[in-house]
C-alpha cells in the first residue's frame, strides 16, 4: 500500500474480529499506529500477529467498552503517551435480541443502550480533546441501514443505531469549525459473526467481505477528507 496513514494514531474498537479487524489491518498496512480495543486478549493478539507480518505497529487494549471509567483511563493514557489522537473508529456493537419491541427485556435493552450508544458517547467525551489536538482529527462510527427501517423484531438494534446517528451528526455539527471531522459508515450486509447470528440461513458468499470496506474507512480517515456529519453508505460493486 501507499502509506497514506503514515504516522497517524488510530483507536479502533471491536478490533479483534470482523470489520474492526479488517480496518486494523488496513490502517496498519497504510502506516498508522493502531490502538486495538476489544474484550478478548486472544483475539487481539491474533490481530497483532497479522499486523506485525505486514510491518505494522499496534498497541493492544483489552477493554469492555461498558467499563466507562476504563474509556476515560484510556483517553488519559493516550494523552500521556502521545498527546493527541488522529483517528477514532467506533466499530464495536451488539445485535441484542431480535424480538417484538414489547417483549424486549430490561436487561437486553440496557445492554443495547450501554454498548451501542453510551460507550460511543463516552468515547466522544473522552477523546474529543485528543482529536482536536491532531492537525486533522477524524472520527468514524459504524451504523446500519436498520436505523431507517421499521423492520419487525429489529426495534432494539434499530433504536440504538438511530440514536448513534443523531449523536454523531450532532457532534459533527458542533465540531464543524475545528479540524475534527465526524462521519458514519453504513456497510450494508457484511460477512460477520453478528450477521450470521441475525441471519443464520443466509448464504455468506453473497455478502460483502469486511476487507472490502477498508478503502472507504481509509478515505474517511485521511487528513484530506472534507466530509462531515454524513452517513456514508458502502456501495458494493456490481458483478
Amino acid at each position: 500500500m501507499s502509506g497514506r496513514l503514515k504516522d497517524r494514531l488510530a483507536v479502533i474498537t471491536g478490533a479483534s474480529r470482523g470489520i474492526g479487524r479488517a480496518v486494523a489491518l488496513g490502517f496498519a498496512a497504510e502506516g498508522a499506529h493502531v490502538i486495538l480495543v476489544a474484550r478478548t486478549v486472544g483475539g487481539l493478539e491474533e490481530v497483532d500477529d497479522e499486523i506485525r507480518k505486514v510491518g505494522g505497529k499496534a498497541t493492544l487494549v483489552p477493554l469492555d467498552l461498558t467499563d466507562f471509567d476504563g474509556i476515560d483511563r484510556l483517553g488519559a493514557t493516550i494523552f500521556e503517551r502521545w498527546g493527541k489522537l488522529d483517528i477514532l473508529v467506533g466499530n464495536a456493537g451488539t445485535l441484542g435480541v431480535l424480538t417484538p419491541v414489547s417483549h424486549l427485556e430490561v436487561k437486553a435493552w440496557d445492554k443495547l443502550v450501554a454498548t451501542n450508544i453510551t460507550s460511543n458517547w463516552r468515547l466522544m467525551r473522552s477523546f474529543e480533546p485528543l482529536l482536536k489536538r491532531s492537525d486533522a482529527g477524524r472520527a468514524i462510527f459504524v451504523t446500519s441501514g436498520s436505523a431507517h427501517k421499521a423492520k419487525p423484531f429489529w426495534g432494539g438494534y434499530a433504536m440504538s443505531k438511530a440514536a448513534l446517528e443523531a449523536l454523531a451528526r450532532t457532534w459533527a455539527a458542533e465540531c464543524a469549525n475545528t479540524n475534527l471531522r465526524v462521519n458514519l459508515l453504513s456497510p450494508g450486509p457484511v460477512r460477520t459473526a453478528m450477521r450470521k447470528q441475525a441471519m443464520p440461513g443466509e448464504d455468506p458468499s453473497a455478502l460483502t467481505k469486511p476487507a472490502d470496506l477498508v478503502p472507504l474507512f481509509i478515505e474517511l480517515a485521511l487528513p484530506s477528507c472534507t466530509r462531515n456529519g454524513e452517513i456514508v453508505e458502502y456501495q458494493k460493486a456490481k458483478a
